[in-house]
């Protein structure tokens, strides 16, 4: 199995154009701008190159990790070795991948996983930091529920078209 760097790249325009519909002022930016207590003046003076460029970088390794968690194979490589390229392969990897290669490697399956990811772990932890950070509840689940959403569609492309 080789991996194809296409979706992970796409993952990074995934979360770009997430949080473009996501915090637009028509759908949850005003909201999400009162609870994090920031104006669009504030907004406005940031240096929108870097965070892009920065957001870009962070959603290809966010990307990378999906990889495993959306494509069942990689821990059936790990287990069974195999699946570099170049290299004489195991007869158990080469049956097996020819048998469940392509097994639950689907948008719907990636999606489920994707979502399962954002919801069971991304919006926990994004909890934790605004109990503590002292958020409100709109704040945690609007910066949770862009995850959640962000992660099912990566999840998703990577899995149906890796």
């Amino acid at each position: 199995m080789e991996l194809n760097f296409y979706p992970i790249l796409a993952s990074g325009i995934i979360t770009l154009l997430a949080g473009f519909v996501w915090y637009h002022p028509k759908v949850f930016g005003t909201i999400w701008m009162r609870e994090a207590g920031l104006t669009q003046e504030e907004l406005s003076k940031g240096n929108m190159l870097k965070i892009f460029g920065l957001t870009y970088i962070y959603s290809l390794l966010i990307g990378f990790m999906m990889m495993p968690i959306v494509i069942h194979q990689f821990g059936a490589m790990g287990m069974i070795g195999g699946g570099a390229p170049g290299i004489v392969q195991p007869e158990s990897f080469v049956k097996f991948m020819s048998e469940y290669g392509t097994a639950y490697r689907t948008f719907k399956h990636g999606a489920f996983h994707g979502f399962l990811t954002g919801f069971l772990l991304v919006l926990p932890l994004i909890a934790i930091n605004g109990l503590f950070e002292r958020k409100s509840w709109k704040y945690i689940l609007i910066t949770g529920g862009y995850w959640v959403l962000s992660l099912t569609i990566i999840g998703s492309v990577i899995c149906g078209l890796s």
